[in-house]
């Protein structure tokens, strides 16, 4: 005859959530490797001494692990999977009878008290250590790239910055990016680093902060993911968020190179040709990093004309020659964009008998950057087998975004504001660096 289940409530049942937890679940290997002790002594300077307990620190840092590493973007969905799931009970340290966090009380604490301490950051860095300590940062070469990824903000939802600053500024009541972006106007102090910008054509009304950004497709407001990683395997050992602007990605790369999370020292450097500027292959030689990056290069932008490399530069003189064999001596250098102008006289371009070969003009003129030398050496590289490895290696930190991406489903951010930008690529970074983790060291 058919069988048939019957629901039966017991009044009291005899289990260990230990042993509903598979060995080779991901949470249990992860869960070796993760202390936060030290931390909760650390924030504890960020609760008041008197009062109820508040929510353990912990069990914040360990549910919002458990979203990264499962790609939960939402906090009413993490708080609902955390109360369901054993296995994020077990790893949470909250058992089956322990009270998880109601979704308004866990925002609280993450955007409140948790952005004050700059919790993900000492997270991040103590997941760095971890690899380290376990020998996966060690190789001598850097990888550095970004990526851009929308912010939450409705690209319809666009002004010019007149039409709202002012109406902003005398309101009383504005959201925290709109403050935040207010608060930065008036610190003309502190610009953001890296070269001057036009003020921006279109602002968004709830997060300000945000840029918009034609670099995937249709404009969208974004924010850029830059990752500094170790070649050896593929660790991050660096985050930082910017503006979703292209120079952007110079600066965050000097800001990490400079900031040497877990002693990381490397002493040569790959990446794309966006980082091929002179400016910051200057830099990086200063530093005694050698720079395995196509150099940015647009002198064969002359519309049929002489290329820069028909003239021949005499460095003893400092003037360039023509073909003719007529001197073009400096004329003038713009330090802002480190671009010096040599110039002939007109006179020696008016019977020339290639003048229509080399320029329209009444006189021709040549740029030279005041970092070409730096540019040259890296040029020197480009036949070397150790740039071709380099140029192979970087598909590991292009890997890491695709990760980032697809199956963590950072796409879009859920945070506003840069600070809000810079915590969801700090822990989505610590979740993949975990999950690298529990795959190169054995149990």
């Amino acid at each position: 005859m058919v069988g048939q289940v019957e629901r039966q409530e017991q009044l009291f049942y005899r289990l260990r959530l230990e042993d509903y937890i598979p060995e080779d679940h991901l949470l249990r290997r992860v869960d070796q490797f993760v202390d936060f002790s030290a931390l909760r002594t650390e924030l504890a300077a960020l609760y008041s001494h008197t009062g109820r307990p508040s929510i353990d620190p912990k069990l914040m840092i360990r549910m919002l692990l458990v979203g990264y590493l499962y790609g939960i973007r939402f906090e009413t969905r993490l708080c609902k999977e955390v109360h369901l799931n054993l296995a994020y009970r077990w790893f949470c340290r909250i058992g089956l009878e322990g009270a998880v966090p109601e979704r308004s009380t866990f925002s609280k604490n993450r955007h409140g008290r948790f952005a004050d301490g700059d919790v993900t950051r000492r997270v991040f860095d103590l997941v760095v250590g971890v690899c380290a300590d376990n020998g996966l940062i060690g190789g001598t070469g850097a990888l550095i790239d970004g990526s851009t990824v929308h912010a939450d903000a409705n690209r319809a939802r666009k002004t010019a910055p007149k039409d709202v600053e002012a109406t902003w500024a005398a309101s009383n009541g504005v959201s925290r990016p709109v403050q935040d972006y207010l608060d930065n106007l008036e610190d003309n102090a502190t610009p953001v680093p890296g070269p001057k910008h036009k003020p921006p054509k279109y602002l968004s009304e709830t997060d300000p902060q945000s840029a918009w950004s034609l670099k995937d497709g249709p404009g969208r407001f974004s924010y850029e993911v830059n990752y500094l990683a170790d070649d050896k395997h593929a660790i991050i050992v660096d985050v930082e968020g910017t503006l979703a602007r292209l120079s952007q990605e110079i600066v965050a790369a000097k800001t990490m190179l400079e900031r040497q999370v877990a002693g990381y020292d490397p002493k040569t450097i790959a990446a794309d040709k966006s980082y091929g500027t002179g400016p910051f292959l200057s830099w990086l030689l200063a530093r005694k990093i050698t720079p395995f990056i196509p150099v940015l290069d647009r002198k064969a932008q002359t519309f049929g004309k002489f290329t820069r490399d028909a003239f021949v530069y005499d460095a003893a003189n400092d003037h360039y020659v023509c073909p003719q064999g007529h001197q073009l001596p400096l004329k003038s250098i713009d330090e802002d964009t480190r671009v010096k102008r040599y110039k002939a006289a007109p006179s020696q371009c008016r019977g020339c008998p290639l003048k229509g070969q080399c320029t329209d003009a009444p006189s021709r003129a040549v740029m030279r950057l005041m970092d070409e030398e730096a540019r040259q050496t890296v040029r020197n590289l480009a036949d070397a087998e150790a740039f071709q490895v380099a140029r192979t290696r970087r598909k590991k930190i292009e890997m890491l975004f695709a990760h980032l991406k697809r199956w963590q489903k950072l796409t879009r951010l859920r945070l506003r504001g840069l600070s809000g930008a810079k915590e969801d690529f700090l822990l989505a970074a610590t979740a993949q660096n975990l999950k690298r983790l529990v795959k190169l060291v054995p149990t």
